[in-house]
């Protein structure tokens, strides 16, 4: 059944923002609520923060130019302890919202390749930089949510689950572009071969956990054919994808319609995340966003009843959103994906 979701994000920066994101995403998405995520908050609550709150074994403290690894297997920092305390405060009020929940739910989790570009290892410059500490921060990142997903399921009563792992720099990474700390360089592009493995160990974790591991990777040069199984630790494809229409490249249609004919999940951003003040008042409507899915449905010889397991929803997270277009954004989505429905 075609449904809708969000990315991950929602506008606020405290506590009791965050207690009404989760009352929004579970008033609005009936069929796949999301754990929300407030990186308003700051980087205790951010992409690499929220990641280095579940990985194990590795230690991590803020630095004046982000988080960095401190150690193997040594006590955690501060700034560490900070971001999982918050992480854990927030699957207590999802958890208490979500009292007799039987839908599945979706968690997100930076990948282990936008982890290796925005995290510093312990003598500096990012972990991108060393081969054994990305192979290192990959497997702590892997170990950790397999913990991670067991702890959401048993708060949420064994509830199917989704893990959203985001890799909004896996193309850079590929190409060569991430900047070193100086900015002067680049650090050298990831072979296909070793981006595919460390991905794969991540996505291998969430599967052994019980959930469905979907990689969210919004940019026009999203790499379709590693990811669709081109490589060799994920041979058989990712589980499913998590694309932005607006930027989706041609090239990437054949991948996304052979997902779609195999069941596997499509999470398609087709809601814009954000509005101007001029726009909030003459938002997008049903009829306009459903006829933009239609086209793209009708360009990879689909209907939308051979596309099931297609999910809609806005095309970034909500984090800049007025909080009013957050709740309309994902109430619109969700209002297309039931006129979607054969």
């Amino acid at each position: 059944m075609i449904v809708a979701s969000g990315v991950g994000a929602m506008p606020g920066s405290d506590a009791g923002a965050y207690d009404e994101a989760v009352a929004v995403v579970l008033d609005t998405l009936p069929d796949l609520p999301f754990v929300p995520e407030l990186p308003g908050r700051g980087p205790h609550a951010d992409l690499p923060g929220r990641a280095l709150a579940v990985v194990a074994e590795l230690a991590a403290d803020l630095q004046p130019a982000g988080w960095r690894l401190t150690g193997v297997g040594g006590a955690t920092g501060l700034d560490q302890r900070r971001a999982r305390s918050l992480l854990a405060q927030d699957l207590d009020a999802f958890e208490e919202r979500a009292q007799g929940l039987t839908v599945p739910v979706k968690v997100q989790l930076a990948g282990p390749w936008t982890l290796a570009a925005r995290v510093e290892r312990p003598r500096g410059d990012k972990v991108l930089a060393d081969r054994g500490a990305r192979r290192e921060l990959a497997q702590a990142l892997a170990e950790g949510l397999r913990d991670h997903v067991a702890d959401v399921r048993r708060r949420l009563g064994g509830v199917p689950l989704v893990v959203q792992v985001d890799e909004p720099a896996l193309p850079a990474v590929l190409a060569g572009r991430v900047p070193t700390a100086s900015g002067f360089h680049r650090h050298r592009s990831v072979r296909p071969p070793e981006a595919d493995e460390a991905l794969g160990w991540v996505l291998a974790a969430a599967r052994e956990a019980g959930a469905t591991p979907v990689v969210r990777c919004a940019d026009p040069q999203v790499p379709i054919a590693l990811l669709t199984g081109a490589g060799t630790a994920v041979a058989d494809g990712v589980d499913g994808l998590a694309l932005d229409l607006d930027v989706l490249p041609a090239a990437a249609y054949d991948g996304v319609a052979a997902l779609l004919e195999a069941g596997r999940p499509v999470h398609l951003g087709v809601v814009p995340a954000a509005l101007s003040t001029e726009a909030l008042t003459a938002p997008p409507s049903d009829a306009t966003v459903t006829e933009r899915v239609l086209r793209l449905l009708d360009m990879l010889g689909l209907d939308p009843g051979d596309a099931t397991s297609l999910v809609v929803t806005p095309t970034a997270g909500l984090a800049a959103a007025d909080p009013a277009w957050a709740r309309s954004a994902l109430e619109l989505a969700a209002r297309v994906a039931s006129h979607l429905r054969p």
